[in-house]
Parts: structure tokens; sequence; C-alpha cells
């Protein structure tokens, strides 16, 4: 990013708040008559001509203003936003649609998803919570043909994984269901770290091979989302001027249904573990080409070390940022604060 001088700064923040709102190309005088400012057009304009060069305005057409681009955009959010709250009235009602409702996590699942797209007037959506481990609660070992045999997996939290072991010999149902006993026995609440240091205790071949087996399942839990994605919103994104083109809204709207694509973006973002707080995609970052004209604020919700989600929103790069950084990020400590309280009491009653 280049160095940018106090003017040029005001006058970036001031074009994109005039597009937000207008969707049109900003003039030089558009701003000096709007904001009374204590300069001339002309040195405007040059102030304009200077932030194209460094690539955070854009002229479409030659006699036509300027509107932001996406270097612009991640400019205006890093550099210029600000930290900003959501006003204390919409807070309280957000937070009463939320005590209103039932105390059931699914429940308030999609109720953040309609909260989050009414507010953005973009396309919201929140996962369910997911185990940052996977613990094992049960398993069964089925006898099919041969030496195949059906392990059907179940975590905490009712996630279920069937997997089909090919053993080196044909083994009896009753010898398969003695093993399922011992391995529920032994490692029920226990995850895939606790499950790996008994392997290497284990000398029976038939444990060692369904353990093997249960820590590669349970490891790709740990990586991949598990449950319901709430959606919300997404008559707001069509209804946006952007996304009139048919190919951006398809192309948008698709990356945005598509799972695959989904749990690539949030395990990079905000389920990694490596990352906090709000992160803002804006035009894919060069990574997700479907979101080259859009923009993502996006947030971890629940109790890290124990079970998270992701909430978040699907927009132009034309976002009203400040307003929708904000209700996401409410949104996300509002739903930690109610999950932390359900599974704190659902522990204690255990």
């Amino acid at each position: 990013m280049g160095n940018l001088s106090e003017r040029q700064k005001l006058i970036l923040a001031l074009v994109i708040r005039e597009y937000v709102e207008k969707v049109n190309p900003i003039g030089s005088e558009r701003l000096v008559e709007d904001y009374a400012l204590n300069v001339s057009s002309a040195t405007v304009r040059n102030e304009m001509a200077a932030l194209t060069e460094q690539g955070y305005l854009d002229k479409p057409h030659k006699m036509a203003g300027s509107i932001p681009t996406e270097e612009g955009y991640r400019y205006f959010v890093s550099q210029l936003m600000g930290r900003t709250t959501l006003p204390s009235n919409t807070r309280h009602t957000i937070q009463h649609q939320f005590y209103q409702a039932r105390s059931d996590i699914d429940q308030w699942m999609r109720l953040a998803a309609s909260v989050l797209a009414r507010q953005s007037r973009g396309a919201a959506l929140v996962t369910s919570l997911h185990p940052e481990h996977a613990r094992l609660k049960h398993i069964e070992l089925i006898a099919t043909r041969g030496r195949q045999v059906l392990m059907v997996l179940v975590l905490d939290g009712g996630e279920i994984r069937q997997q089909m072991l090919k053993l080196a010999e044909p083994v009896a149902q009753d010898k398969l269901s003695a093993t399922a006993r011992w391995i529920n026995e032994a490692l029920q609440k226990k995850d895939a770290h606790e499950i790996i240091a008994l392997l290497s205790q284990t000398q029976d071949d038939l444990k060692s091979d369904i353990l093997q087996l249960t820590v590669d399942e349970m490891q790709r839990s740990d990586n991949v989302l598990a449950g319901d994605i709430y959606r919300d919103g997404l008559a707001n994104v069509l209804a946006e001027p952007e996304f009139l083109e048919p190919g951006v809204a398809h192309r948008a709207l698709r990356f945005w249904e598509e799972r695959s694509q989904l749990e690539d973006l949030l395990s990079q973002t905000v389920l990694s573990p490596q990352t906090s707080g709000i992160h803002v995609l804006i035009g894919g970052d060069g990574t997700w080409e479907d979101l080259s004209d859009c923009a993502v604020v996006l947030s971890r919700y629940g109790v890290p070390g124990v079970a998270t989600g992701a909430i978040g929103v699907l927009g132009p790069a034309r976002m009203t940022y400040a307003h929708t950084i904000s209700t996401v990020q409410f949104v996300a400590n509002l739903l930690s604060e109610l999950v932390g309280d359900t599974l704190s009491n659902e522990r204690y009653e255990e």
C-alpha cells in the first residue's frame, strides 16, 4: 500500500461513502459541493488522479467520475474505517430476539442467519457447531462379505461416519462385536490424539486396524464442516445492481451454495487455528475467483477448544463495511455467549 496524505485519505473515504450510497461514478465537483471541502474541484481532481495511479480508484469512462477498486476498499477497511459498534437500540433489538427464542442451538442458528441477512441486506450463512476435536461416542463393527467389515463411527454431537475395512482374513461377528465393546468402554469421549497413544500399545492386529481407521476418520472430521448450514437473504444479493449481470450472480451464488467451496473458504479463514476475529475478504483476495465482484465478512463463534462454527455475510464489494462488520461481530459474540452457557450447563448436568 502506498503512503497517502491526509487529504487523499479523506477523498478516498468520501468516494467510497458516496459510491456505496449512489452506485454511480463520483466526480470531484460533487465531493466539493456535498461536503463543503475547503479546496477547489481541480485540487480534488488531481488527488483523485493520484489515487487512481496508486490503484485505489478507477475511472471506468474518460469523462465520468471515479469508483473505488478492490484495493481501495481494502485500504478503507484496514486503515480508514476504524473501530465501529452497532447503535445501542439495534443491539438491544437483536438481543431481545435471541432471548425470546427457545433455548435451542438450532433455533439460534436460524435466527442468526435471519438477523444477519436483514441487518446487512446481504446473503448470510451460519454453520452448525463443530467440535474442534472429534471425540468418540460409539462404534459398531458389522461383518458383510468375506473379509469386508462395515465400521459405523458415531462422534460426540451426533456426526456419523461409515467406512469399509478389508481385513487380512474373515472375522466372525461375535469377535467383531467384542472388539467394538472393548473400544467403546476404553475410548469413549477420547479424541484422535488420545487414541493414537493407545494404538502404539495395542498388539492385537484387529484392534490396531480398527483403531487406525477410527483415527483416520476422526482426523477427517476435524478438518471439515459437519452438520447443517443455515442460509438467508439470497434475494438481497440478487437485488443489488452488481448482480444484475447473470454471470456475476451465478458465480457468487454457486460458490455460496456449494459445500465443498465453502469448506475450503472457511477452513482457510475463520476456522483455521491460526486466525481469530473478523475476516474480511474482498474480491476473493486472488484465491476464490467466483467471488471476484464480492465482499465477504466472516467470524468464528462458539467456545474455542470445545466447539465452534462460522457466521458470515456475502454482498457486493460496494458493501457498507462498518455496519456489516459490526453486525457480524455482535452476532458472533452473542452466539458465543449463548452457546457457551448451554455447553457449560450440559457438562454440569453430566
